[in-house]
């Protein structure tokens, strides 16, 4: 950490993609205890004892494309803009199982019939500019999302909305065409977030404007973006002057300059290099994610147009055998985290059974096996590879492993569908609609899975949409539609002396409400 004296003065927009910060490749360093591993961080001291003009050093991995958090996919942008530089109407608590809380609505309600939602706004809200922010702020930024032609990336998430309406400068009334128990999440992600009205979108891929607690204030781009306390912010005021993210994608690299003090706090640090972190001078934490490591299939094609093709190579992998290799995950068996509400076990389905996974490959065709290639972006662990190689040796299947630059991935597999096996970490919260999308990447196509969906959408009630998402997740893993490799599980090394640390859903959004230093 360092004093605020001491600091130098200084996508793709069709792409629903989410991709995580965690990155490694198993080196020196050493496995740690997971007993020196915790959820829980010292409680942060009184403002008499904290540094109020401290600046903080956060290693991140994956650097944004660009600022334009309305058009530019990956979730490397709303990990460091959400909540820190731009708002919206409602947030999610990730260490509550993202239970929804207030942002910049203090307040709403729902009509009896679940069409009509009313929102009270904080008061005070300014833009980082000095503007007022009202209400027609916040209904012209919804519209933008649902607008004819929208370029936003969630603009489907409101298709629902008929209209919005700011009937006094503190009040938003959404209309819908029909229920939408989705509504409320959908608005505290991205697609939430609001812009000052009649904001240029093409002018947002350098800079912001958002009504946070920090202003983006500095990119050095390829190294670091430096955040500045909103001396005007309409909450509770920073507890750090500022924030500095560096981007080192490198685990080894990564720890070193933890070690060396380049760094205060380092995110998505690799579990297999945990030890020299132990001592009294850390604090090791652990956290849940939505990073789900996706092994997909190019659906479209032969011979993964068979689903006992699909079905064989899921059988054949040892998760158990991958998160040992990474050195921390959840094996969950389908594309749906436990913090979900409709979340279940269902690691039984296409569960490790090489013996059997021959038999499916014999009967479908391949008695000697197959030759397929993995394209997988070069930023992950090798480790995850070599796993992959060995357990489908194991039933007949000889691997190569293409590793990418990830811009390549994008275009090459995201958008032109040029590959046979691809590895990603599909780190987005809630996704569960990538798979009802035929023209998605991965090339499922279920009619049932898409009514289910529709319905959980337009469902009376959350117990109701509940089922019919678990219907949804069993379905997909029955299909093997694609095979979920593990969950990570994100761990933070955080500096003696600085408390209030995210640890929980870390790729997606990096909340520095409380961050704080010790004197």
């Amino acid at each position: 950490m360092r004093r605020l004296a001491r600091i130098p003065a200084a996508r793709i927009a069709a792409s629903v993609i989410a991709v995580s910060l965690f990155a490694g490749a198993c080196g020196t360093g050493g496995a740690v205890d997971p007993g020196a591993v915790t959820a829980n961080q010292e409680a942060t001291p009184p403002d008499d004892r904290l540094d109020l003009d401290a600046a903080v050093d956060v290693r991140l991995v994956l650097e944004p494309t660009g600022l334009d958090l309305f058009s530019t996919a990956g979730a490397a942008l709303d990990q460091v803009l959400l909540d820190n530089v731009y708002e919206g109407l409602l947030s999610v608590d990730t260490d509550d199982n993202d239970k929804i809380v207030p942002r910049l609505a203090s307040s709403h309600e729902v009509s009896p019939d679940g069409l009509t939602y009313t929102f009270h706004l904080v008061p005070g809200a300014k833009f980082h500019d000095g503007t007022p922010l009202t209400s027609a702020d916040v209904a012209w930024s919804l519209e933008q999302q649902f607008a004819p032609g929208s370029k936003a990336v969630y603009a489907a998430d409101f298709a629902s909305i008929a209209s919005v309406a700011a009937p006094d400068p503190a009040t938003v009334v959404v209309t819908l065409k029909q229920r939408d128990t989705f509504l409320l999440w959908n608005l505290t992600q991205r697609g939430g977030a609001v812009y000052r009205k009649g904001t240029d979108s093409a002018s947002l891929a350098g800079t912001a404007n958002g009504s946070g607690p920090f202003t983006l204030t500095r990119w050095n781009r390829g190294a670091s973006i430096t955040l500045s306390r909103n001396g005007d912010y309409w909450g509770a005021r920073p507890k750090v002057a500022k924030v500095v993210f560096h981007y080192i994608p490198e685990p080894n690299a990564a720890n070193n300059a933890q070690q060396t003090g380049e760094t205060d706090v380092q995110t998505a640090a690799d579990p297999t290099l945990l030890q020299p972190f132990t001592g009294d001078g850390y604090t090791i934490l652990r956290g849940t994610t939505t990073d789900k490591f996706t092994l997909a299939f190019n659906g479209t094609r032969a011979p993964f147009d068979n689903p006992d093709v699909r079905r064989a190579i899921r059988q054949a992998i040892d998760k158990q055998d991958v998160i040992k290799a990474v050195g921390a995950g959840t094996a969950i068996g389908s594309a749906v985290p436990p913090q979900d509400p409709w979340y279940e076990d269902l690691t039984a389905i296409d569960a490790h059974n090489p013996d059997n996974a021959r038999k499916l490959l014999a009967g479908a065709g391949f008695p000697n096996g197959l030759e397929l290639t993995l394209t997988v972006p070069s930023f992950y662990p090798r480790a995850i590879g070599d796993v992959l190689v060995s357990n489908l040796k194991d039933v007949g299947v000889t691997l190569a492993v293409k590793q990418v630059e990830f811009q390549t991935w994008l275009s090459q597999v995201h958008r032109d569908k040029e590959f046979q096996l691809s590895l990603v970490d599909h780190a987005e919260a809630r996704d569960l609609v990538n798979y009802t999308k035929p023209d998605y990447y991965f090339g499922y196509d279920d009619e049932q899975v898409r009514q289910w969906y529709a319905q959980a959408r337009t469902a009376s009630g959350d117990g109701e949409r509940d089922g019919l998402l678990k219907r949804v997740a069993r379905k997909i893993s029955e299909d093997a539609a694609t095979d979920w490799l593990f969950l990570d599980q994100t761990h933070t090394v955080v500096r003696k002396g600085v408390y209030g640390v995210p640890k929980a859903e870390t790729s997606n959004r990096y909340d520095l409400a409380s961050l704080a230093v010790a004197k």
